[in-house]
């Protein structure tokens, strides 16, 4: 039985395609069409889907979509009653839009699988329809190693809910407690992601990188008149302090002056104040999450946790949950945002619609998350040629051999092989990889190469056998979706003068033997790397540690600020030239900079929109 789940039409449009419960292929739209969080129907993530699975229409059973749009439909005009004459504005300007492209979206689904499939009657006939946060949910349990588990679902709003409770067992997903828009911890940090001068539903991860520079002096004056949080987790916001219910914006008059000043500009000088407020919102977050989650202990009895939606994405709340110990294994789907639903939506259709029963994988389902296109020797040469690139070709082990040793010289490659990843993450397959011993490593990938903001942090690629040993941490984290700390024994000591910087003057000073991936409160997003899933990453990995004593390489997403994440040859190779990358490799080719014709060179960093 195969089922296709979609989701579109909000950010992150996605494709995937499962088969008697298991993950055949799964793509978000933006790495075809080139547009960062392309909300617009996947029409190409569709076909890729169709062709990795290599069937026709006619064996498609369902078509799942992920959220039920007659009940977002209903939220908007209970909103706008409730807060009515306020934000007479906003909902004049959005009724038009959802009438047309919402309120009638059986009719669009339909008339958009009809431009690749054909056939409307039958098309009309296998579409469901799931929630939101059930899709959420899905996409979490079913493909975790766990036979029963609670389910925690976090993210800005679904139809209505915002926070999520549900217990899964075996091929059973129940919701137990929601807690419905606009109380929404998404739309919380998304609102200081706003104020701060960065992008919602693409900055977050900003807020949460620029924390640790920042002290949470806020903290007590959000809880105290913005959030209201109960003991068992569950919140309310005082909505005077907010504009998104109603407004254009996200914040309104009174939070700007309960913080000092209208919003930050984007780009603008980020002071003291924007990493002091980003530290205070973190902290906030990690408080609810940490209540809930004792809450959910205690209420379900469950000993595992799963976890999804854009709030389990914060992998510094994600870390500290796992730390308190309140749950013997926590799981957390690597596409936790809404790419991630229409996995969920298929998952859902086959194991509760048609009560289909469910094994278990002791690692989980996901298959490393590598469930993108990928590329043979052949198809590269061919496309390498027509771009008129120079490059080497090397077996496996040359190829290992050449690539680890460049590495420690201090280049940055581009890094691409096998499938894509599915989720946010690079974890390997479309990689920008670094050493971690070096002191300017990070900077220069920063500034040179994904021409973005200094401050931010890079992640460590580790062999799993390694990771306790560099690590405050003794788990898998494939997904790169935990924090833990760097260990005592490799941290360095700081002078009392260093002690005593704030903000972005601690950038620039060592922390660890691993300064590229040490972030300033000694804490790095970890991602173990397993044989199983990633032989040839797991390999350039252990020869590195052979030639350095070092099983860790820097690992950041392929491709420069405000761009997807590469898919193709072409992709990458245009990346590699219009960026300061010293090497790329695809496949078994490799290409050195100085080596490529001067002409294939463009003014890459102007082509994206900033994120």
């Amino acid at each position: 039985m195969y089922i296709l789940g979609l989701s579109a039409w909000f950010h992150d449009s996605a494709a995937c395609i499962i088969k008697d419960g298991k993950i055949i292929a799964a793509a978000q739209e933006e790495r075809f069409t080139r547009i960062k969080h392309d909300s617009n129907f996947p029409s190409n993530s569709i076909k890729y889907c169709i062709e990795e699975a290599d069937i026709s229409f006619d064996e498609i059973e369902n078509i799942v979509f992920y959220e039920k749009p007659f009940l977002k439909f209903e939220r908007l005009l209970e909103t706008y009653l409730a807060f009515a004459p306020k934000g007479f504005k906003s909902f004049s300007m959005s009724l038009p839009l959802w009438v047309k492209d919402k309120l009638f979206q059986k009719s669009n689904l339909i008339s958009e699988l009809s431009n690749i499939f054909g056939d409307t009657k039958k098309i009309k006939d296998k579409i469901l329809f799931s929630e939101h946060h059930l899709s959420h949910a899905a996409s979490a349990f079913y493909p975790s190693p766990f036979e029963r588990a609670a389910i925690l679902t976090l993210d800005a709003v679904g139809e209505w809910a915002t926070t999520s409770l549900a217990v899964g067992k075996n091929n059973i997903i129940k919701v137990q407690k929601e807690i419905h828009f606009p109380h929404s911890l998404g739309l919380l940090y998304s609102a200081f992601t706003y104020y701060t001068g960065f992008r919602v539903n693409s900055g977050e991860y900003k807020v949460m990188g620029l924390a640790p520079y920042g002290t949470p002096r806020y903290s007590e004056i959000i809880k105290e008149k913005i959030i209201k949080i109960h003991e068992d987790g569950s919140f309310h916001l005082d909505m005077s302090y907010f504009n998104f219910a109603t407004g254009l914006t996200m914040t309104s008059k009174k939070f700007h002056k309960l913080f000092g000043g209208p919003p930050r500009q984007p780009e603008a000088e980020l002071t003291q104040k924007e990493m002091d407020l980003a530290s205070s919102i973190q902290k906030v977050v990690e408080e609810v999450v940490i209540k809930l989650g004792k809450n959910i202990a205690e209420t379900t009895g469950e000993r595992n946790l799963c976890l999804a939606g854009g709030v389990a994405l914060n992998c510094v709340a994600n870390g500290i949950l796992l730390r308190e110990n309140i749950f013997d294994k926590i799981w957390i789907q690597p596409a936790a945002g809404d790419a991630g639903g229409a996995l969920g939506a298929a998952l859902g259709a086959y194991y509760i619609f048609h009560n289909n029963q469910r094994s278990v994988n002791e690692k989980d389902s996901m298959h490393g998350s590598y469930l993108g296109p990928s590329f043979n020797n052949e198809e590269i040469k061919n496309r390498l040629d027509i771009i008129g690139a120079n490059y080497f070709y090397y077996n496996d082990e040359e190829l290992i051999s050449k690539t680890a040793d460049l590495l420690t010289k201090e280049n940055a490659i581009g890094w691409m092989q096998g499938r894509m990843e599915f989720g946010p993450r690079a974890l390997g397959g479309r990689s920008i990889l670094g050493d971690p011993r070096s002191p300017k490593m990070q900077k220069q990938l920063n500034l040179k190469v994904k021409y973005r903001e200094s401050f931010r942090p890079f992640a460590p690629s580790i062999l799993s056998e390694y990771v306790g040993e560099w690590f405050d941490h003794n788990t898998d984290s494939p997904y790169m979706l935990l924090v833990a700390d760097v260990q005592h024994d490799k941290r360095l000591n700081m002078s009392p003068d260093e002690e005593k910087l704030f903000g972005i003057d601690k950038l620039n000073i060592p922390r660890s033997t691993v300064p590229a991936i040490t972030h300033v409160d000694y804490s790095a997003r970890i991602q173990t790397v397993h044989k199983e899933t990633n032989k040839i990453y797991h390999s350039l990995i252990s020869k590195f540690e052979n030639l350095t004593g070092c099983p860790i390489l820097v690992n950041t997403s392929f491709n420069v600020r405000g761009e997807p994440i590469v898919c193709s040859p072409e992709d990458a190779f245009r990346c590699f030239m219009g960026t300061e990358m010293d090497v790329l490799v695809i496949g078994n080719y490799l290409m050195i900079k100085n080596d490529q014709d001067s002409k294939l060179k463009d003014s890459y960093v102007f082509d994206y929109e900033l994120d």
